[in-house]
């Protein structure tokens, strides 16, 4: 499939890079604080942390709450590696052609990706944008606005399906699931990973035989 697009929005953990062992390790210990049992199912995933932080304690604990879990992923960023595939398609990507649009606060963000080799975009977009988080379209219609390209002209990779469902209600020109995670989703199309895809000349190449629908 060879689809012709001026911008690529990239979501981080799941899609750039592999956070999740760390970030399992850091919801258990602040469920044993605050929400005994919980668990960072995948129904939370590519969602900010304040907007589940805000669903399972009380107003009064929220700000107590949040900063921990904040600190706890921080701790645990160090153990955070680029996904296959992701380096080298980055590295062959144009300046201003491509975000990242994370719901992780800034200083979390950064810390992942540098761990994983990777240089953010000066345009890169956090939790600390915007008023709402995925699956709100909000998101990612900062991260193509911030590049200057049209959202209808841009494509959305996610590995979560809220974030899909944001992609698709800012109106992305095409919705890539990463991982059998997203074969129920609003994806116009899925893959394992990045590795693999081209981009060359305005034109996202995705060879048929990557794809799992």
């Amino acid at each position: 499939m060879q689809i012709t697009l001026k911008g690529l929005l990239f979501d981080n953990d799941g899609v750039l890079v592999d956070s999740m062992p760390g970030a399992l390790k850091a919801w258990v210990s602040w469920g044993e604080r605050y929400s005994r049992g919980f668990e960072l199912s995948a129904e939370y995933h590519g969602r900010r942390a304040s907007d589940i932080v805000a669903e399972l304690v009380s107003e009064d604990k929220f700000h107590d709450a949040l900063d921990y879990i904040n600190q706890l992923e921080l701790d645990e960023a160090h153990s955070t590696t680029a996904l296959v595939g992701t380096l080298e398609l980055l590295a062959s990507l144009p300046d201003g052609t491509w975000n990242i649009v994370t719901g992780a606060n800034p200083e979390l963000a950064r810390a992942r990706l540098s761990a994983a080799g990777i240089v953010p975009p000066q345009a890169l977009v956090t939790a600390a944008d915007g008023r709402k988080g995925k699956p709100d379209p909000e998101p990612y219609l900062l991260g193509a606005q911030k590049i200057c390209i049209p959202i209808s002209e841009c494509a959305v990779f996610e590995d979560a399906p809220a974030g899909l469902l944001a992609g698709k209600l800012a109106g992305a020109a095409l919705l890539v699931g990463i991982g059998e995670q997203t074969l129920a989703s609003v994806a116009d199309l899925v893959v394992v990973s990045l590795a693999g895809l081209k981009y060359r000349g305005n034109v996202l190449d995705i060879p048929d035989e990557l794809r799992l629908r």
